[in-house]
């Protein structure tokens, strides 16, 4: 089997852009590795996330469900590795993925009051890994990034493309939750964390982009 690596964070904190740098840095380096890309927007098994977050089913996160809302990622995710990087990943190779099941303990898990968190990773990752058959990340890098900074960086962004923010990135006080939860999740669960912001500004990309390679290369290296 190959190796998967999971580019994590709440939205606006640089995984688009970490996830292409690193790609870019293993080429360099002479490691042959593909990039997902989740929710794959232009795809029909992502229908219900597009729905889901245009506010089909209501206008805040919480008005969907965790167990209901994190089913509609994992398809889109099955459906991926059925049409697409199965047999890749089966052959050896390495992943580099910007968002994965993680996400969906990121941003659905605090939806839940505190003691029920737990009960419910425990159940998405048993869905996704043992019943849908989806491998687990061999590494999660979680880019960390204050809500505030986030939120000038995706208003910048809204300006200039003139994209609307879903129900996800248009709600602050969420954001927070998932970013607490999330901070803790990867003390637990031993992630690695990367500061994104010094000083109430972002780190320069490349910056932040060494640490991202530094913690790959790690896990590349190490012995099986």
């Amino acid at each position: 089997m190959g190796k998967l690596i999971a580019i994590e964070g709440t939205d606006g904190s640089g995984k688009e852009t970490q996830s292409r740098i690193l790609l870019g840095r293993l080429a360099a380096a002479g490691v042959s590795a593909r990039k997902l890309d989740f929710p794959r927007y232009g795809k029909e098994s992502s229908a219900l996330v597009r729905l889901y977050l245009g506010g089909a089913f209501g206008k805040k996160p919480d008005d969907v469900n965790a167990y209901a809302a994190s089913t509609f990622f994992a398809v889109d995710r099955y459906a991926s590795m059925k049409e697409d990087w199965g047999g890749f990943y089966a052959a050896g190779g390495l992943l580099v993925s910007d968002r994965y099941t993680t996400s969906n303990a990121v941003h659905q898990a605090p939806k839940l009051p505190e003691g029920e968190r737990d009960a419910f990773v425990s159940w998405l990752f048993d869905f996704e890994y043992r019943l849908l058959g989806l491998p687990a990340p061999d590494l999660v890098v979680y880019l960390d990034m204050p809500v505030e900074v986030t939120r000038a960086m995706m208003r910048r962004r809204s300006a200039e493309t003139g994209a609307a923010a879903d129900i996800h990135e248009a709600d602050a006080e969420y954001l927070e939750r998932c970013r607490a939860f999330a901070l803790g999740e990867a003390a637990k669960l031993g992630w690695s964390v990367i500061g994104c912001a010094r000083g109430g500004e972002p780190r320069s990309e490349a910056e932040i982009g060494d640490e991202v390679f530094g913690a790959v290369s790690a896990l590349l290296t190490e012995r099986p």
